[in-house]
């Protein structure tokens, strides 16, 4: 049970490397301290042992599926659920004024990445309802936060968010469902497609988030509106009436086969009721609250995924006898026993690589939740506004670069496993299938790398770069105290001379008004600049394991801090020397992606 997350180097980034002290300060978060902290992390620890874990592949072998008008899940989406609201996990961030535990974010990402490594598919249905709750609570008027918003917290009833349409996919511009005024409400009508926990058997009610338009709007993203769409409404007297909101279908997924995902129809009875959040036309900028949060808890469940099926190729590596080590003089003695298969440099290199991104996107997941919280609360106006630049910035990245080097990552342990990866006897086929759509949801790669370039790296004449790289110097500043890390920090300053070349080179075609040329190659830009950033976490874990390794107030072993140490290591060898190559590839004049004439090309 112990095999498919990491408590010690959780605990290691939060308390040790990334500065939760900083977060504690904060007036919002003063009732809470480490000790509270850790006490939560084990209690979620040990719910993941109970209710999440054991019924992980059991939730593959017997999928969510649409049967006779509704969707049929494991029974343990139920259990979960409510487990989920009684100990106040729904409820976690929010402020005692609204029945929550006003914890921080970056304490709702630790124990939500925890139960996303033990299983990915339960936790999605509890953060989505916690997210749209939030939104609801923030935009909503006073009659939509009393009616919704307290049994979201509870489990009671669950939401969604309801964006995209069959003829619109991820352009929202083109999106056709109506809301046509009758009363106090609107008459909904249309379709959504893709729609996760959009209806199951388990939840009491199911409050849909939805965009629609209504009718005389402008066109394009400036004209949409977003409704509250419960399945089923409540009425005076604490009745319910089914709302019109109908189930068409499920979709049978490769992957995160117990997360239902469906098919909906609105208003097939003309009687489909929604209200209004906040102001007409003014849906998307709502609704980018929510897609902003969902694209961190990508990032984090991908994350999550990256580290069960680390955890779970080291254990098998370490019990698989297999082949025998090639001495100095290139032979094997085949007289000897077998060696097992983490003796083998090879496997070592994967397992290492594993580990590296595992952490990493941890760490990069944790970052990302601390600046929101201190640009929600820290007390200094401009710091709010630094570090939500930061955050602008990092979501992308933290979206995109778990769920890619992730699938990379799963992809290795496959590799450890041999033929055996590949077989549905061992859980790493399933690590494989799930995370691999994490690069899809809430916007693919390429419109994640679309919004780095095209908008966070530019916005405010670079405002965001540029407190980032203020966070890169004070480690650099830290990291040349250490012999031994001295050289990998001139690497990585080498690596931001590089970065401010390719970002000058490219945001040229942008002042000339060659926009195509300037965003053609976003997803490589991405992996450059997501590249780097992690090689900045990895440094920055580096040095803050090499100052405990002479400290007196050391919490872990010395060979854990060294693990850290090498795992840097082998991450500026192997990923931060691609950076070059990135760059001769973002410089390079053949733009055959550019190329109209696709007879030319296909």
């Amino acid at each position: 049970m112990s095999t498919y997350t990491d408590i010690k180097t959780l605990q290691f980034i939060l308390f040790e490397v990334l500065g939760f002290k900083e977060v504690l300060e904060l007036d919002r978060y003063a009732d809470h301290d480490k000790e509270s902290a850790l006490m939560l992390i084990n209690s979620v620890k040990d719910l993941s042992d109970k209710e999440l874990y054991p019924f992980f592949r059991e939730m593959d072998e017997a999928p969510a599926h649409y049967r006779d008008g509704e969707i049929i899940v494991h029974p343990q989406v139920k259990e979960y659920i409510a487990k989920s609201g009684e100990l106040g996990l729904i409820a976690a961030p929010f402020g005692y004024e609204e029945g929550g535990m006003q914890l921080p974010q970056v304490l709702v990402s630790a124990v939500a990445w925890i139960q996303e490594c033990a299983n990915n598919h339960l936790p999605n249905y509890s953060g989505l309802t916690q997210a749209a709750a939030n939104l609801i609570d923030h935009f909503g008027n006073d009659h939509l936060k009393n009616t919704y918003f307290p049994r979201m917290l509870t489990g009671e009833w669950t939401g969604t968010m309801c964006l995209t349409e069959p003829q619109a996919g991820s352009s929202l511009s083109d999106i056709v469902s109506t809301a046509t005024p009758s009363g106090d409400h609107y008459l909904i009508k249309g379709q959504k497609i893709f729609i996760s926990g959009g209806d199951f058997k388990g939840s009491e009610n199911i409050v849909h988030l939805l965009l629609a338009r209504i009718e005389g709007a402008p066109a394009g993203t400036r004209g949409i509106s977003l409704f509250v769409v419960p399945k089923y409404r409540p009425e005076e007297g604490g009745d319910a009436t089914f709302n019109d909101v109908n189930v068409i279908g499920d979709y049978q997924k490769m992957g995160q086969r117990g997360y239902c995902t469906t098919h909906l129809s609105f208003g097939d009875q003309n009687d489909c009721r929604g209200w209004l959040v906040g102001e007409p036309h003014q849906g998307l900028k709502y609704m980018f609250m929510m897609m902003n949060e969902a694209r961190i808890a990508v990032g984090r469940g991908a994350a999550g995924i990256a580290m069960a099926a680390s955890k779970a190729s080291l254990q098998y590596a370490k019990e698989r006898p297999q082949g025998r080590p090639v001495e100095d003089g290139g032979n094997k003695d085949v007289q000897k026993e077998q060696t097992l298969i983490i003796n083998h440099p090879d496997v070592k290199r994967m397992l290492q690589y594993q580990k590296a991104i595992s952490e990493g996107s941890l760490y990069l997941v944790l970052l990302s939740s601390k600046y929101y919280d201190l640009s929600m609360y820290h007390s200094d106006p401009e710091e709010r506004q630094k570090y939500s630049s930061l955050l602008g910035l990092l979501t992308p990245i933290t979206k995109t670069y778990p769920a890619e080097k992730g699938m990379t990552s799963v992809s290795n342990g496959l590799q450890v496993f041999g033929g055996y990866g590949y077989c549905q006897d061992f859980i790493l086929q399933q690590y494989f299938r799930d995370i691999r759509i994490y690069s899809i949801y809430e916007g693919t790669t390429g419109i994640q790398s679309l919004d780095l370039l095209g908008r966070k790296i530019t916005m405010k004449n670079g405002e965001a770069a540029c407190a980032l790289y203020g966070q890169i110097n004070a480690t650099l500043a830290r990291a040349e105290k250490h012999a031994e890390l001295e050289p990998y920090a001139q690497q990585l300053k080498g690596a931001l001379d590089l970065n401010t070349e390719i970002t000058t080179y490219l945001t040229g075609f942008a002042k000339e008004g060659n926009y195509r040329r300037f965003l053609a190659d976003a997803t490589v830009f991405m992996e450059f600049f997501g590249t780097l950033v992690m090689g900045w976490l990895w440094l920055d874990m580096a040095v803050s394991s090499s100052e405990k390794m002479n400290s007196t107030e050391s919490s872990f072993s010395e060979d854990f801090y060294k693990s850290k140490v090498n795992t840097m290591k082998f991450f500026f060898k192997y990923e931060m020397t691609a950076l070059p190559g990135l760059a001769e590839t973002l410089k390079n004049g053949d733009m055959t992606t550019m190329e109209n004439d696709l007879n030319v090309l296909f």
